[in-house]
Order: C-alpha cells, then structure tokens, then sequence
C-alpha cells in the first residue's frame, strides 16, 4: 500500500526516495572513481560489493522489528544480481559515470517493457512514441562517432542492464523484499569469489579502491536498498518508476563535480531521447485487459 496524501507524496517519502537515488547514481560514481584511480580491479570491486552488501543486509534483517517468514531461494535472481555488478564493474573499466548509468538504466527499463508487452501489456500510440525515442537515444549515443564511449564498455554495460531488468522482475511480488534481496545477495557471493579466482591474475587493490567498494556495498547498494524499499512503501507505482528517471542525471551530474567529466551534446540529446521516451511510455502505456 502506498501512502500520499491527496496524491502527493508525503514530506517523509519525498526525502528517503531523493536520498535512495542519490544513493544509486553513487554506485556509479565509487565504482568509476575506483576503476580511474586504479584503486583495485573490476572482479576484486565487484567481489568485495557484494560481500559487503550481503553482511549488511544480513545484519539488517537479522535486528529489524518485522519477522515474515522466509520465501523461496531464487537461485536465477541471485545469478542475475551477480551478473548485474559484474558487468556493471568493468563497464566502468572505460566508461564515463553519467554515460554509464545512462545506457544501465536504458537497458533495465527497456527489458522491464519489452517483458511488460510479451506478458500482454497494452501499449497506445504515445506509448510506443515513447520506446521508439528511448531506443532511438540508446542507438545514438553508442553509434560510432567521436564522441561515442567504448563500444565494449557500452555493451557491458547493456547486460548488466539487461541482468538488473530480469533481476527486479523477478522480485516482484515478493513478501518480504528486504529479506530476498539479502538471501539474493548471499547466494551471489559464491559466484563473485569464483569471478575473482578467474581473474586473481590481474588482481591488484589498495586501501581506496577497498574502502569504495565497501562504500559500494555496504552504504549505497545495501542501506540504499533499504531506504528505497521504505520509501516504495509510501509511493504509487507509477511516481516509483518515473523518480527513476532521475538516477543517469545525478551521476551525469556527480561524474562533471567528482570525476572531471564532461558533458557531452551526444549525452543531452541522448538523455532527452532516452528518459523523455520512457516517460512517456509510463505515463501512457495500460495493463493488460482483464479476461
């Protein structure tokens, strides 16, 4: 149930849903600035991200007030949770904070409304506007050009799109969000320390790079978590998905004040296109008929 009073979200969910998506274009910008500095390698980051995302959430869970019982093991959410921060770790061998964030979130949104249309959704002529802008902007900001990041850089980064899309399908609909996202992150863990001994020969971290991926983990992957799922709590599903928009934005924004980061005319245009386009799609596209 969420909770706005007259239709406006309340001062409370205002301030947890703006500290939630600084939160998550932080994850961004610890993980570039890590990478940039060469402060530790892309497997050792990504590694240590969930570990320490995993001890947080447990921890979290293990004290919090509420106790519901325990779902299933999702053992393909959690393979898609490993995937995400993998790919997403050495996409940002390369990429830019904001042009990063901007073709991950591209990528998860166009999964969630490509899935949205096979499971029967509605989509009206605004709506398919909409996506055909979004696609439009993520084609134009990779095509080749001066200007265009690192094709492999962007591809990566496209699948840890796509892994994160599938992942936050799948947990929809859970009781207990907060708990499956700890069992998630738990269950990734294995797979990250087998991703670490595959590439233990380019390993390297100093004490930087180690503390940003705690910071990555513990503070804006697993507290930020939190506070999003407290905030979802008192907001409509569709302000949810549309605030979102707002996350390539704040990293494009951090990359210019952090990481000496430009911004690109390729990037506005793109942002218009690809967040205007989804915008779009939310504000127009209809669940699927009931029978």
């Amino acid at each position: 149930m969420h909770n706005e009073r007259n239709g406006r979200p309340t001062l409370q969910a205002i301030v947890l849903t703006a500290v939630a998506m600084f939160a998550f274009a932080a994850n961004s910008l610890l993980c570039r600035l890590a990478l940039q500095q060469r402060g530790i390698d892309p497997a050792s980051f990504a590694s240590i991200r969930l570990v320490s995302g995993a001890i947080t959430l447990a921890v979290i869970v293990r004290f919090r007030a509420a106790r519901l019982s325990p779902g299933h093991a999702d053992w393909l959410a959690a393979t898609m949770l490993f995937a995400y921060v993998a790919f997403f770790s050495f996409a940002y061998l390369t990429l830019p904070a904001g042009t990063g964030a901007l073709i991950l979130f591209g990528a998860v949104q166009l999964t969630m409304l490509i899935m949205g249309l096979r499971s029967g959704e509605m989509f009206g002529p605004v709506a398919w506007l909409g996506l055909a802008m979004a696609v439009a902007g993520l084609v134009y900001l990779v095509s080749p050009g001066v200007a265009a990041p690192p094709l492999l850089g962007a591809a990566l980064m496209a699948i840890a799109g796509v892994a994160w899309g599938v992942y936050s399908l799948r947990g929809r609909g859970v009781a207990d969000p907060l708990a499956a996202t700890a069992g998630n992150f738990t269950r990734a863990v294995p797979l990250a320390l087998l991703l670490s001994l595959l590439f233990v020969a380019n390993a390297y971290a100093d004490a930087a790079g180690v503390a940003l991926a705690i910071a990555s983990g513990a503070l804006t992957s697993g507290i930020g978590y939190v506070i999003w799922y407290a905030a979802l709590s008192k907001l409509s599903a569709m302000r949810a998905a549309t605030v979102q928009l707002s996350v390539p934005l704040i990293a494009a924004f951090g990359g210019v004040a952090f990481l000496s980061e430009a911004v690109t005319p390729r990037l506005v245009a793109a942002s218009v296109a690809i967040l205007g386009g989804i915008a779009l799609v939310l504000s127009n596209r209809s669940r699927k008929p009931r029978p």
